[in-house]
Formats: structure tokens, sequence, C-alpha cells
């Protein structure tokens, strides 16, 4: 049954309250974002039920429905129906209250930062590594094409990897700025003095040396893709930029406010938090690290809490702190061992619960659109549509993505699997984040992956429903034919 994106629209913009309380429209990837003036006036129950919604739920001051990967079309018959603006900036309301300052409004407005800052770099995350990968293909690891000798190797392997790896800091500092709210060409320019050659030759030296700060001795240090350094600096460029651009003149202020924010942030980096973020990165790599190196029951546990929980940390949004800290390792070390290879799994899982379903379920409706998920995930990476439409909604199915994600990750970990990308795909092309491992290293990923999937799938048909759920879901189609 062909899906009216049409009639969701009319039925949300209904149940918020119609036209007049939705300030902005915009969207992601699979969900409708509104921005109401009272949110009192959505019903979230509602709109959950509407036929093609997958979900619904208010994050922040947002309200996001799920739909799946046909809600751009909803997006332009939302906005065709209701006349309101798409993606325009919103103005702050100065009669509705402040909001408070809580230790969760804060935790939520630094993930928002951190994520929206890192999320920008995924393309070069992935063209660059995607480079190396290719170089590993055709080089003496995989088909032994070329050597690594050949020009054509270190052209790849090296030269376009590094393009987009040793300059991060300059890619982060603009990113950063622009979700913020700094001027993003004076984010780059601090991502660039981090690596400056000057800074980067003294550090290289040996013994390290120094480098003077308006006249303070620091011990030079190489911050070359590096995260953590920029990222604490970009808050600290926002705050002064603003502050100095508030008291300065407006005719002086193209010329001398970028220049006295720097002379007032560049000290504040290089002396206080570039080093700071350096060695936050070192903890944060020596504990990953250190975990996996121990091996054992240890790295195991870790593996499969991972495997089977990261889709509902996924949909609480409590997995933005670990995907980061995973991507910082990435780009530190070259690799990761456990994270992202037990996560891959628990994302399969999710594919073999959906295909599952389709498998067990014989209501027409809901057949299709479970095939549908799988599709949706395997081809387009966006799991979602299988979270909201099946796993969340009959609860029994959640054990075949528990099972399939632990059993998968802690199989991976056992054959060594290793992850090489910080910002891989999603979808079937994950295969690909494996490659530098070398064939093993492929094969291992499969084997792993295929054993979440299968487990899950298996689960599920086996028990992820109840037979009042299966009765339900019939009745509903023998109805639907006898109404055709």
């Amino acid at each position: 049954m062909a899906v009216d994106n049409k009639q969701i629209a009319q039925s949300v913009l209904e149940l918020v309250g119609g036209a007049s309380n939705v300030t902005t429209a915009t969207n992601c990837m699979t969900r409708l974002r509104l921005t109401l003036k009272d949110n009192n006036l959505a019903d979230v129950e509602k709109i959950k039920k509407v036929k093609g919604v997958l979900g619904a739920q208010f994050a922040g001051t947002q309200l996001q429905v799920i739909i799946g990967q046909n809600v751009p079309k909803v997006l332009d018959e939302f906005i065709a129906i209701s006349g309101v603006a798409r993606g325009a900036e919103v103005k702050e309301n100065l009669d509705a209250p402040k909001e408070k300052l809580t230790p969760k409004v804060v935790g939520n407005k630094i993930l928002d930062y951190l994520s929206g800052s890192m999320v920008q770099l995924i393309p070069l995350l992935m063209g660059s590594g995607l480079f190396r990968t290719f170089a590993v293909i055709l080089g003496p690891q995989m088909l032994n094409i070329v050597t690594e000798t050949d020009p054509v190797y270190t052209f790849f392997y090296t030269t376009l990897f590094e393009a987009g790896m040793y300059f991060l800091p300059i890619y982060l500092g603009y990113a950063a700025a622009k979700k913020i709210g700094a001027t993003p060409v004076l984010g780059m320019l601090l991502g660039g003095l981090l690596i400056a050659p000057s800074i980067v030759s003294a550090a290289s030296a040996d013994p390290v040396g120094v480098v003077s700060v308006y006249g303070i001795q620091i011990t030079a240090a190489n911050y070359s893709q590096s995260v953590l350094p920029i990222i604490l600096t970009v808050p600290v460029l926002y705050v002064v930029e603003k502050f100095i651009r508030k008291h300065m003149p407006d005719t002086l202020s193209t010329i001398f406010t970028p220049f006295c924010t720097l002379i007032v942030v560049v000290p504040i980096m290089l002396i206080v938090l570039a080093p700071l973020g350096n060695e936050v990165g070192n903890v944060i790599a020596g504990a990953l690290f250190g975990l996996a190196d121990m091996g054992g029951i240890a790295v195991f546990i870790v593996m499969a809490i991972l495997g089977a929980f990261w889709q509902l940390f996924v949909v609480a949004g409590m997995h933005l702190p670990v995907i980061l800290l995973a991507q910082v390792q990435i780009i530190a070390a070259g690799y990761d061992p456990f994270v992202f290879v037990s996560t891959n799994c628990a994302m399969t899982a999710v594919w073999g619960c959906a295909f599952g379903a389709f498998l067990r379920m014989k209501n027409k409706d809901e057949k299709g659109l479970a095939l549908g998920y799988v599709i949706s995930a395997i081809a387009g990476g966006v799991t979602e549509p299988a979270l909201f439409g099946i796993l969340l909604r009959f609860r029994r199915t959640m054990l075949g993505m528990f099972i399939g994600g632990a059993i998968g990750a802690v199989l991976s970990g056992i054959l060594g699997v290793t992850y090489y990308l910080a910002g891989g795909s999603s979808n079937f092309m994950v295969i690909l984040n494996y490659l530098q491992g070398g064939q093993w290293n492929v094969i291992a990923a499969i084997i792993g992956m295929a054993v979440s999937f299968v487990v899950a799938a298996v689960v599920v048909f086996l028990t992820g429903f109840t037979k009042e759920e299966l009765a339900e879901m019939e009745e509903e189609d023998e109805s639907a034919l006898m109404g055709a």
C-alpha cells in the first residue's frame, strides 16, 4: 500500500495545533523536525498513531516526528499545506521563560555541540579513509597489484589520506565555529595555528623544543589529527568574539574584532586548552585501548553490552559520547578494536530482527513494511524505521536484538576484528571499513555481523510475537480485504 505523504503531513499539522502553532519545519534523514510556539498543543500520542508515522517525541524544544526515508516528501507537503518557513532561523521568544541550566540541559547542549561539529566532517573522514582503503585493496595487503613503493600506492595511502586527516584541526575549527555561532574562518585560523610548521617542527625535535607564547615558554606538541584541542577552544572563541564585537565601534569592527579576539584566545588555546585536550585524549586512548589490550573477559563483557544495547543508546540519545570517543581514538591510533566492531554487530542485529519479523508476519501491509525496513536499513543505512516500526512496537522482538548483537560482538572480539574508518558507512558498504586489516579481517567481520543477523532473525521468528499480536494483525488484514 502506497504511503500518502500529503495525508501524513495534513494529520501531523492538525495534531500539532495547526499552522499558527508552527514556527519552522525541517527534516533530517528520517525525521520531520518541528519548532512549535506552544508544545502543549501537540498531541504526541495521537501523532504516533498516524498512518505512516513510526514515532514522535520531543528532543529539547523540538518535536521530532519519525517517518522514514520519505520524510523529505512529507516535509514538502507539510510546507505546501501550512505555509510554514522551511528551516528558517528561530527567533527567540522573549516572553517565554528562560530554559534553566540543569545538568541535563547542559549535557544536551554539550552533546549537540560535539555531534553537530563532528557530523559535518563525516564526508571528509569517509573520503580520506576510503582513499587509504583503496590503496590497501590494490596493495600487498590484498590484491598485490602495486607495491608499497609504487607512486600510485603512496599517493592514495599517504598523500590523499593526509590531506584529510593531517589538517583535521582546521576543518574541525571551521565546523565547530559554524555550529556554535562563531566566525568560521577564525575557527580555521586557530586550527591552523595548532599545526603551524614552526610548532610541528619544534615538537618533532629531539629533545622536544619549546614555543614562546607572549614570552611564556611552553613545550611544543604536534596537534595534527587532533580533535579535542580545537573542540575545547572554539567555545572560548565564541564567547570572546561576542564580547568584543558588542563593545567594538562599528567602524572599527571589521578589522579589530578578529584581531582582538585572537589576541585573547591564542594564549588560552596554546597554554591551557590544547595541552589539556591532548592529555584528555591520551587518557581516553589509554583507557579504551588499555581495556582492549587486556583481552579476556573484560573486553568481551564491554563488547557484549555494546552489541546488545547499543541501539537503545541511540534511541535514548546516549550514543554520541561513545561515538565521539571512538572517533577520537581512530583518528589518533588509526584503528578501533571493539567499539565500532560491536556497534556494527548491533546494527546488523536490527536488520536481522526486521527480516525475522518479515518472515513471521502474515498481514500483507505489516509484512510489506517490515521488508521496507530491511531494505531501508541494509541499503540506506537507516535503522530507525525498524527500531520504531518493529522493536519498540513489539517489545518481545528486542530479545533478538539483545541476543544477536551480543553474540556477534563477542564472536568478532574472539576473531580479532578491527575497524579502521572514523566516519564509515552504516549500510552494507560498512564492510569497506574493515579492508585495511586485510582479507582475514574482512572475513571475520562478515562472520561476526552475519551471526548477529541470523541469530536475531531466528529469535524474532520464534519468540518475537505473542499469539494475540499475530492474531490481531491477521484480523486487520482480513478486515482490509473485506473492506476492499
